[in-house]
């Protein structure tokens, strides 16, 4: 079923003004890691025994993934992206879709990034109905239900969006959060905390970590033409939101 996001005035993933190219033969990368500093919150299990069909599709408790860490404090579920530096250039969207499951009655993955114009494709792998309700700020909200062994919900996004929460009406409990850029620079970290983009044009680049609990993160880089850059973005487990 495709659902079809939309917006109004000049299409974002469309540069004003004449476009720049890559040179394919300078590009760099940033790559890194992010980790946690600290002892992660204690969080509840979810309560799930409204839904019988979601109590039987989960064996063992469930916490809300909201600070998910692996070996050597690596803090999964953090968007890293270029916020500023890019030149005036032009991205085609991949042809791959991305795919968010609804599995055990969660969604999996917690966060998702994509392009403008990338399909973006929303899964019911489980036992029991759901209600997918987007609310972006830039494109059109909307809430479909989903019953049990339907097709996928196919749709684009038109404009960029930012930590846009991903709700189930049925299941209030499910969340997830989307990213929507024009370019291909970012990347969501595993539980290894590990993150690589590529591709960059030689520059001067604000790079960002966005993190559900903590905030985020900037930090200043610059890349030569074949350069590579490593850095590390650090959040602290008692740190306030800023």
């Amino acid at each position: 079923m495709a659902m079809p996001f939309t917006g109004c005035g000049r299409n974002e993933s469309e540069p004003a003004g004449p476009v720049a190219t890559i040179d394919p033969g300078t590009v760099g990368s940033i790559s890194g890691t992010v980790t946690l500093t600290g002892t992660p919150p204690a969080l509840k299990p979810i309560d799930m025994s409204a839904s019988a069909a979601c109590v039987q599709a989960n064996k063992s408790p469930v916490v809300p993934p909201l600070v998910v860490t692996g070996e050597n404090d690596g803090l999964a579920n953090v968007v890293v992206y270029v916020k500023s530096g890019l030149g005036n250039y032009r991205f085609d969207a991949p042809k791959d879709p991305v795919i968010l499951h609804q599995k055990d009655c969660m969604y999996e993955p917690h966060v998702v990034a994509l392009m403008t114009h990338q399909r973006f494709e929303i899964e019911n792998n489980d036992p029991t109905m759901h209600n997918v309700h987007p609310m972006p700020e830039h494109n059109r909200q909307w809430s479909t239900s989903q019953p049990v062994g339907s097709a996928a919900l196919k749709s684009t996004f038109t404009r960029t969006e930012f930590a846009m929460p991903i709700l189930c009406n049925v299941h209030p409990w499910m969340r997830a959060y989307g990213f929507v850029f024009t370019n291909p620079y970012f990347a969501v970290t595993s539980e290894t905390g590990k993150f690589e983009i590529g591709n960059l044009p030689p520059g001067t680049y604000t790079v960002e970590a966005w993190q559900e609990t903590y905030g985020t993160r900037d930090q200043t880089v610059t890349i030569g033409p074949k350069e590579s850059k490593a850095v590390a973005f650090t959040f602290a487990a008692l740190a306030s939101r800023p």
